[in-house]
């Protein structure tokens, strides 16, 4: 078979052979696949692109293309290599194949990182190289620099530990953990794109003297310790520089391997493209599996425009497009289908699903930042299976607030990316340290922490003179009596003084907006901000999450302990993984995750898009122009990442308001209402914008999501493309995940409150404004229409809790008994919108 066009699709069917394969492995395991997902098992020799789009059974069909290479063309398993992005997806995908095939000998799973190794390892014994890894855990003590291996001159051999103290050396001040952060970042990314050191200077960030500090770190880890010291990005750079160079040891690899496969290649960076390469040279078996769609980490060097040139590397490839979502509702499919069309450097995939309509995607809009994780908790909270339950968002800091609402409230939870960084933050320790000076002001070296960012412009040398004073008197007495001062400090060290003394005993909550106000503090943040490159949105989102922290607690002590607790919570949460909780995650982490439930939350413009997305250039556009795609693209794919996390709940948060100022929300939540509402953005019978009013919900009433006026049908917009290419009825019938797709009874309606949630009583303060409605389907022609048609001790099936009992109801509410216990519905709700039927 052979690819006879453009689009790279195949101009014959499958041979006999190839059919009673499938067929068997069908009537074995219960799989039909779909006819791109045949195609892509059944390809035999030569380069494959496989584009496979969200939800469209990409781990099952690369499982059956091993095992029909294996057991149909007699390849030896020990020849074929599938390379993985993470440990975790090689881990999965040899559990799968081990469960499909249990038969057979299990092929070679790994990350590139553990090929990459094994090279190196090889190539380094027959050298009589010895080296060191100094990557890996480190525990708070070898943090602080207190034990661990040490080089010649006494460096810690960490890389972490490593970096800090050239950075010290070279800037002159110790790193925070963003700039080392972003320190590590950069040095990935430099050799994920095999810059060239005399290139280094120009790739863009924000860490003073960066490539400096990179060029030391390389010249030490060859001459500080006896052993050549490597980190995890050396791997990559050194076995492909070591393949380049010593053509013996290519062959051999090259002949290890007859088939390598590549999976979510559209994360896989250039020197990681190079590696592959080279092992293919020979024989071109080569199967790439991607979406490009997909691909959001070109900060660390991802390298997308592989995928799109990847005909020109390899004309005779064949490319195979699977469209077909088995995951999400047409809602959620035919949104996101539309939405990543925004993106011009794509290939044209038309993603598609055969699945029901499970309701419309929700637009929240609340009035402020701050009932955000109030109006998330409260909504959640009555949801039975809350591992079905994912909260996205872009940046780490918006965990925190949910965290601590979900805590509040009892509510599991899972942190996806469980940083507990924050709480050791410098922003939070100097709030710390103000409140500990409020309650003495006698010690210097409280203050020494705290006076270049107060009212006072207390100078370096001052503090000095200050220090060698040692009467147990207040700080700002010795500093009026004793230093010299200007005199435009004498006033503002008064005030300080009373500003301190006035704090005593103040609700913590009130405390953070004097320390931030009258002390001055926030305004020494913005003049940080200004020399040093410090995001100031990020440190006052500091200060905001520390005030909602506060809210409620009557003393500074509560809030100090209140911080300890979170700390000690969010390390818990790591233990709450694959239990009945919430997931939290940022976008970026919860690709390859589905869940029942998605609220994407902190939609606003400049967080998503950010400003820097707007700027128009590649993430690292300096080093020469590598053909990357501009930061735009890249946040549309992330938001197309998110959306496509949802199974059948799809539920998008935005406010009106964020610390103080009126903020838009996102252009891409505008963009989505248009494709899935276009009439109201057109300003037709639905008003716009000015017809979404604000409604109120009740604490204890159920409520229907409005009707499904103007919602386009899903299956005008994602049947089409079905249609076209004749498969529409083609699914994926996965046994391992138990997936029913079409056929799932109420698979929208399994886990919880109504779709329309529940934000809590009228004393919460959170005004919901919907944005459209949606519909939970249509009534059965059973359904309980009349009071009188309830009997006490009946059983019924609520359209949305599933079966219970009914207890007892009164003019305004109906009590259910449910196995996890009883819920008081609004009894006018279920009998109008026919929620409940006689079971």
């Amino acid at each position: 078979m052979k690819d006879t066009g453009a689009a790279g699709q195949w101009s014959s069917g499958l041979t006999e052979e190839q059919e009673r394969y499938l067929a068997v492995k069908k009537e074995e395991l219960g799989i039909e696949l779909n006819e791109a997902q045949q195609r892509a098992v059944v390809h035999g020799d030569g380069p494959l692109l496989l584009l496979a789009s969200p939800g469209s059974g990409k781990t099952t069909t690369i499982i059956m293309r091993i095992g029909y290479l294996i057991e149909a063309l007699g390849v030896n398993p020990s020849r074929m290599k599938a390379v993985t992005f993470s440990r975790a997806a090689a881990r999965d995908m040899k559990e799968r194949f081990d469960r499909f095939f249990p038969q057979l000998p299990t092929a070679g799973f790994s990350t590139i990182h553990s090929l990459a190794f094994e090279i190196i390892r090889e190539q380094f014994r027959k050298e009589g190289t010895e080296f060191l890894i100094i990557e890996g855990e480190i525990s708070e003590e070898e943090d602080g620099g207190g034990s661990g291996e040490v080089g010649m001159d006494g460096m810690p051999l960490h890389k972490k530990l490593l970096l800090r103290s050239l950075f010290k050396r070279i800037a002159g001040e110790n790193p925070s953990d963003d700039s080392m952060d972003e320190l590590t970042t950069f040095i990935s990314y430099v050799k994920n794109k095999m810059i060239p050191p005399d290139r280094w200077s120009s790739v863009r960030t924000s860490v003073p003297q960066a490539a400096k500090v990179l060029q030391e770190y390389e010249d030490y880890k060859r001459s500080g310790h006896r052993k050549m010291l490597i980190d995890y990005d050396d791997m990559l750079t050194y076995a492909n520089d070591i393949l380049e160079r010593d053509e013996g040891l290519l062959r051999k690899y090259q002949r290890r391997y007859d088939y390598v496969l590549t999976d979510e290649s559209q994360d896989t960076s250039l020197v990681q493209h190079a590696i592959i390469a080279k092992l293919v040279r020979e024989h071109r078996n080569l199967c790439v599996v991607a979406d490009d769609d997909q691909s959001i980490y070109s900060w660390r060097g991802a390298e997308p425009s592989y995928l799109l040139e990847f005909k020109s590397v390899y004309p005779d490839a064949v490319t195979l497009y699977m469209e077909q979502n088995y995951r999400s509702s047409q809602e959620i499919v035919a949104a996101a289908n539309a939405f990543i069309k925004r993106n011009r450097n794509r290939y044209n995939k038309n993603m598609f699903t055969a699945n029901g309509e499970r309701g419309d995607i929700l637009f929240r809009e609340l009035p402020d930042y701050r009932f955000q994780a109030k109006f998330l908790a409260q909504h959640v909270q009555e949801v039975e299976k809350l591992s079905e339950v994912a909260i996205l968002y872009r940046n780490n800091a918006s965990s925190i607030a949910l965290m601590n609402e979900f805590d509040r409230m009892g509510i599991p939870f899972y942190m996806k990316d469980a940083d507990v960084r924050f709480f050791s933050h410098w922003v939070v320790e100097d709030v710390l340290n103000f409140m500990r000076m409020s309650y003495t002001d006698k010690r210097a070296e409280l203050l020494e922490r705290i006076h270049l960012k107060m009212s006072g412009y207390i100078s370096k040398h001052q503090m000095e003179v200050l220090k060698e004073i040692d009467n147990g008197e207040s700080v700002f007495d010795n500093l009026l009596k004793f230093v010299m001062l200007k005199d435009y400090q004498v006033k503002l060290l008064e005030e300080a003084r009373e500003t301190f003394q006035g704090m005593r005993g103040m609700p913590p909550q009130h405390a953070i907006r004097v320390i931030r106000s009258r002390l001055g503090y926030e305004k020494a943040l913005d003049k940080m901000c200004e020399r040093l490159g410090f995001k100031r949105e990020y440190l006052i989102g500091i200060l905001n999450t520390l005030e909602d922290i506060a809210d409620g607690l009557g003393t500074m002590e509560q809030f100090a302990a209140r911080l300890k607790q979170l700390e000690a919570a969010l390390k818990g949460s790591r233990s709450k993984r694959g239990q009945n909780a919430v997931t939290f995650s940022t976008f970026h982490s919860a690709k390859g995750l589905e869940f029942d439930r998605v609220y994407m939350i902190d939609l606003i413009d400049g967080v998503i898009p950010s400003s820097e997305d707007g700027k128009g250039g590649g993430p690292h556009k300096k080093d020469g122009g590598t053909g990357e795609q501009p930061l735009m693209e890249e946040a549309v794919r992330l938001f197309y990442v998110g959306m496509t996390r949802a199974r059948e709940h799809l539920e998008m948060v935005t406010y009106r308001e964020r610390d103080g100022e009126t903020v838009k929300e996102s252009a891409f939540v505008t963009a989505v209402r248009g494709l899935v509402k276009p009439e109201r953005e057109r300003g037709g019978s639905g008003g716009g914008s000015s017809d979404h009013s604000a409604r109120r919900t009740e604490a204890t009433g159920e409520r229907g999501r409005g009707g499904a006026a103007g919602r386009a049908a899903p299956s005008a917009r994602s049947g089409a493309a079905a249609d076209r290419r004749g498969n529409s009825s083609a699914r994926v019938e996965d046994g391992v995940r138990g997936k029913g797709g079409v056929g799932r009874k109420d698979a929208g309606l399994r886990h919880g409150a109504s779709d329309a949630g529940r934000p809590g009583d009228s004393s919460s303060g959170v005004i919901v404004q919907e944005h459209g409605g949606t519909s939970a389907g249509a009534a059965s022609p059973t359904a309980i229409r009349m009071a009188s048609q309830l009997v006490a001790g009946g059983m019924v099936r609520h359209r949305v809790f599933g079966t219970g009992v009914v207890e007892r109801w009164d003019g305004e509410r109906i009590w259910l008994r449910y196995p996890s216990g009883s819920k008081v519905l609004s009894l006018a709700t279920c009998l109008s919108m026919g929620l409940l039927e006689p079971e």
